[in-house]
């Protein structure tokens, strides 16, 4: 009888082999599976989009990810594998079609931004930049090939002042040069002179790309106006531009967007923090009711 009780129930080597294969599939399959059902609902979208606007649809958006096992974060930024694709992109879509390009992004490599942004300027059709939170540094670069930008009326874009790195930090190349104008050649360095002659050199080659970008757009003047707001320090390379901001520059901004682009951002999920920093409950707040008199009460 015992020997047919004891049949009925797992071992304890059965029981780990199941809970082993749960990790696995909780650990690596099922990821998986969440990140291809994002994917075809990110396609179905984006073709929804695309026949909307009547444009070849091109994405470049950057979240924070974590590596699932060990929740290292990852922090992405416009690199060259992105300039391939978007290259690869801009090169299939035929000469007389529309490209709208939307992103969101905190900047990245000079190199991949400016080649994306100059492939965009070539595009004989109309171009269109989407910003539905923010594009900075080299998103901004990229948002100054297009025809229009249309922005959220709170996204914004950044400077594109260029910045150097050496063994102290980053500095902006505008600020090393004005140190050895105020103190003096004298009075510095041979190392920070060495960096305000390569800080020279990045401001002139940025100057020259945002003009050839901007050219056809804006009069020589305004590209001007342009150029002294956006590469040459008027502001910290972190600030915050806003689209009234760049209305006031000269530049084609528009603040209406289609509500598709907000459901498209919703498919790009933030990794959640261990604890929640924002939370609040979708849709309108209820109406106040009014307060109800009380059994007994006189008023």
């Amino acid at each position: 009888m015992s020997d047919v009780t004891s049949g009925l129930y797992p071992s304890f080597a059965d029981l780990l082999w199941f809970f082993f294969l749960l990790w696995i599939f909780l650990t690596f399959i099922s990821p998986q599976l969440k990140y291809q059902s994002l994917k075809n609902a990110r396609a179905a979208l984006l073709r929804r989009i695309e026949v909307k606007l009547g444009a070849k649809v091109i994405t470049m958006i950057h979240r924070q990810e974590r590596i699932s096992l060990f929740g290292i974060p990852i922090y992405k930024f416009i690199d060259i594998e992105d300039s391939e694709q978007v290259l690869r992109a801009i090169r299939s879509t035929p000469p007389d079609q529309p490209i709208a390009m939307i992103l969101h992004t905190p900047g990245g490599l000079m190199l991949a931004a400016s080649q994306i942004a100059m492939a965009l300027k070539r595009h004989p059709a109309k171009k269109i930049v989407i910003v539905p939170h923010y594009a900075m540094s080299g998103g901004t670069l990229i948002a100054l090939a297009a025809d229009e930008i249309w922005m959220d009326p709170d996204a914004v874009l950044g400077p594109v002042d260029p910045q150097l790195t050496t063994q102290a930090g980053q500095y902006p190349a505008p600020s090393i040069i004005r140190v050895v104008k105020e103190k003096g050649i004298d009075k510095v360095s041979d190392q920070t002179l060495i960096m305000a002659d390569i800080a020279e050199k990045a401001l002139s080659q940025t100057k020259r790309l945002v003009t050839k970008l901007l050219e056809g757009k804006l009069p020589p003047q305004q590209i001007q106006k342009v150029v002294e707001k956006l590469v040459m320090g008027a502001y910290t390379h972190d600030w915050p531009i806003t689209p009234e901001d760049l209305q006031e520059l000269g530049l084609n901004i528009k603040t209406q967007l289609p509500p598709e682009i907000y459901e498209l951002m919703e498919l790009y999920p933030q990794e959640k923090p261990t604890r929640p920093t924002v939370e609040y409950i979708p849709g309108p707040a209820p109406q106040p009711t009014k307060p109800t008199k009380h059994i007994g009460s006189s008023k």
